[in-house]
């Protein structure tokens, strides 16, 4: 996946003002407003419709520093051509000309005509803060690439990227307001872009930027967008759907003016004032519900929906009642947004009747206030006031995902993991819940009753320890649904682990629970990964005491601050030790001048000797709960990354499966001679059901030396026999044999074994 937040169809100049080929490029009068209003010829870049559109709302001296930031912007730009052929400035004119119809002020219009002359041309911020302020500085320095910054990979350096304007986003939600409008520019304009670059940045444009104008609740360039990356992702898919679609317009014209003019009829009759239109489907809509559904396109009957937009609130559910009187309703088929709105603000009744000749239709009703709030979204609401109090309920809402993007960015690691973590909350559907003093939070689809409790505080998702949904006993990892009632509970000792990372679905969670692993146990993993790399530099024949100089070169080239902090990040999973040794073989070579002797076995690269498990290391060593293996079994490690190494044992039939997946990341373990504590091992008991057995056989678990941490009791599948299950703490394999004999001998056991999932 590609995140470059580019101005990808552009025709770049070189990035210093003193190397850009200056060619003459003709212009109208730029400041001037046009006489005739007529489009301007090829070649031509024209301001006149800009300055038509700012002058409606902005002040004459608001007006005067947009036309000096034209002026500055041209300038910068004189001489620079798009792939079109037409004048770069005239793609800031167009980026300023979207944040126009928003109403957006005057600085944000600045930013729009001059974000790119810091990334394109050199100009530095210092020179855009003596002639435009700090304010307009700051929002171009949020929308400009880091283009000048060496990174290791192409992807580290678009997730950095990506992280940079997120992070300008979340101090000021201009940014991404202006860059969602140069995204949309260059959408309109991609086409003269070669295929194969077309389909990559319609690919970013559908998973990065489609998610986030939906999450702002910017529903027409949502719309806009999402067609637009459908047409270059899959063009023959959207010019065939893009003909049905016509052809249908004419076939269902009937069915539409009737309903129309049904539904007009009844409401006026019933003495409501409302606008009624209909509207059709995106075509990126009807394929995903095709696509989702397995259905043709005949099989899609609600390509054509309608809107209600009445004059209050009160009108909303009147006007639902008169449609359910004139149509019959689908069950299960009507979602009020309206006493719940969507967690980007969104508003509206839904509802799915069965119109003329049976065809399903959809409504959507709202009142004008909730309409505006969903073709605009926050755009609708964009300036933030310094008093939270004063803020609408979109804003709040808003506000607090912006901050979250902050508190994730101070828990994260790296660019790709904060990446990694904002995507997940990008997700379109949601869950709604309430704390047990009816306060609603929202929570992406699937999330547990952990991400819930870090949603409320990081504190109280570190020291969950159970929870109570609907007033029942309920585990971390449940799943929430609509309408839940959840109360946490915590413990001040309990701390956050490894294995929580399994389910959380929020990005807020996942970068938490990393966060508490990595600072609380780094001196675990440090000493970890000290051990891990010193066997992979001796597997290919290096000594682990490694010159200054070299550990200099590795930390540079390796961007860790510190060689504790490289062995931390071998412990914990994020860097591979035979990748590291392999790198630093190669310094060694280029130090050198030439190669090293050849190791005796090609083989050796890439394998490590087995690393010894004492049991002791803490939660950077876990061991895994589906095999739960003890000493004297045979064992293999897998490293995770920001989990450390998981412990399997070697024939855990999931250990198999991960490994033919990731071979790389699982290295040889052997346990070590002197171990000094217990560990959890799984039994199953299949039993007479006679009085007493259950006493019988945990006295003699007891009596074995043996602690039970937890027993259960079913049915056997003939339900003659009942099975006991235990999970108990021991020293070894040795033990659990000795303890499985006496077990054994019981009167009324069946069978023992050791149990494994």
């Amino acid at each position: 996946m590609n995140l470059t937040p580019a101005d990808s169809s552009l025709s770049v100049a070189p990035n210093s003002r003193a190397n850009v080929e200056r060619a003459p490029v003709r212009h109208n009068d730029p400041l001037s407003k046009s006489e005739t209003g007529a489009v301007p010829p090829h070649g031509v870049a024209s301001v006149s419709h800009l300055i038509n559109k700012v002058e409606e709302y902005l002040t004459p001296s608001e007006l005067k520093k947009v036309k000096e930031a034209y002026r500055f912007s041209d300038e910068m730009h004189l001489g620079q051509i798009r792939k079109s052929g037409e004048p770069y400035i005239s793609h800031p004119i167009a980026v300023a000309e979207i944040c126009a119809e928003w109403k957006l002020d005057a600085q944000a219009i600045m930013a729009a005509l001059l974000h790119d002359v810091m990334e394109d041309q050199g100009v530095h911020k210092d020179e855009l803060i003596e002639r435009f302020g700090a304010p307009v500085a700051a929002l171009v320095d949020g929308l400009s690439k880091l283009d000048k910054i060496e990174f290791q990979s192409q992807i580290e350096a678009q997730a950095e990227n990506f992280r940079k304007m997120l992070l300008a986003m979340a101090r000021d939600v201009r940014v991404i307001l202006v860059k969602l409008a140069d995204r949309l520019h260059n959408m309109r304009t991609l086409g003269v872009m070669v295929p194969e670059k077309k389909r990559r940045i319609a690919r970013e444009t559908m998973e990065v930027y489609v998610p986030i104008a939906h999450r702002l609740g910017l529903n027409n360039i949502y719309r806009e967008l999402q067609d637009l990356a459908f047409s270059h992702l899959y063009p023959v898919r959207y010019r065939t759907l893009s003909k049905a679609v016509k052809a249908a317009r004419g076939n269902r014209r009937e069915v539409v003016t009737k309903i129309l003019d049904s539904v007009k009829n009844t409401l006026a009759a019933t003495g409501i004032q409302a606008q009624v239109y209909g509207r059709e489907k995106t075509l990126y809509g009807i394929y995903r519900k095709m696509r989702n559904k397995h259905l043709s396109f005949s099989q899609v009957l609600d390509v054509y929906g309608f809107r209600i937009v009445v004059d209050s609130f009160a009108n909303c559910y009147v006007s639902l009642g008169t449609l359910h009187a004139l149509y019959k309703p689908m069950p299960g088929k009507f979602k009020d947004y309206i006493a719940i709105p969507k967690l980007n603000g969104y508003q509206s009744l839904h509802t799915t009747l069965i119109g003329p000749y049976g065809t399903p239709v959809e409504f959507q009703i709202r009142t004008t206030e909730m309409h505006r709030v969903a073709e605009a979204g926050v755009a609708a609401h964009w300036l933030y006031k310094d008093d939270e109090a004063s803020l609408t309920d979109l804003q709040q809402r808003t506000h607090a995902w912006l901050q979250s993007l902050l508190d994730i960015q101070k828990q994260t690691g790296d660019s790709a993991e904060f990446l990694e973590h904002v995507k997940v909350d990008l997700f379109p559907d949601s869950v709604y819940v309430f704390t047990p003093k009816s306060k609603i939070i929202a929570l992406p689809r699937g999330a547990t009753v952990l991400d819930f409790a870090y949603t409320i505080h990081t504190d109280i998702g570190d020291q969950a320890i159970a929870a109570r949904v609907n007033h029942e006993h309920a585990a971390l990892r449940a799943e929430l649904r609509n309408g839940d009632i959840v109360e946490i509970v915590t413990a001040p000792t309990s701390r956050p682990s490894p294995n929580w990372l399994t389910f959380v679905r929020t990005g807020k969670a996942r970068s938490a629970i990393r966060h508490h692993l990595r600072t609380v146990n780094l001196v675990e993993s440090t000493e970890l990964g000290k051990r891990l790399l010193a066997q992979a530099l001796s597997a290919i024949d290096i000594d682990p005491l490694l010159p200054d100089a070299l550990v200099d070169k590795l930390l540079n080239e390796s961007s860790a601050k510190s060689l504790d902090e490289l062995y931390a990040d071998i412990g914990v999973g994020k860097r591979m030790a035979t990748l590291v040794a392999r790198h630093m073989r190669g310094l060694l070579e280029n130090d050198a001048g030439s190669p090293l002797p050849p190791l005796a076995s090609e083989s050796k690269i890439g394998k490590l000797d087995p690393v010894t498990i004492y049991g002791n290391e803490g939660t950077a060593v876990q061991l895994a709960q589906c095999c739960l293996p003890i000493p004297g079994d045979g064992i293999t490690g897998q490293l995770k990354r920001d989990q450390g190494i998981t412990v399997h044992s070697t024939d855990c039939d999931v250990a198999k499966r991960h490994q033919s997946k990731e071979p790389d990341r699982w290295i040889e373990l052997v346990w070590g001679s002197e171990l000094s504590r217990r560990f959890d091992c799984r039994i199953k008991v299949l039993v007479d059901n006679e009085k007493g057995v259950l006493a019988r056989v945990a006295a003699e678990i007891g009596e074995s030396d043996a602690n039970i941490t937890y027993v259960g009791m079913d049915d056997d599948r003939d339900h003659l026999m009942k099975q006991l299950r235990f999970t108990i703490q021991v020293e070894d394999r040795i033990h659990v044999a000795r303890l499985m004999r006496n077990v054994r001998r019981i009167p009324g056991v069946a069978r023992i074994v050791r149990e494994r999932t």
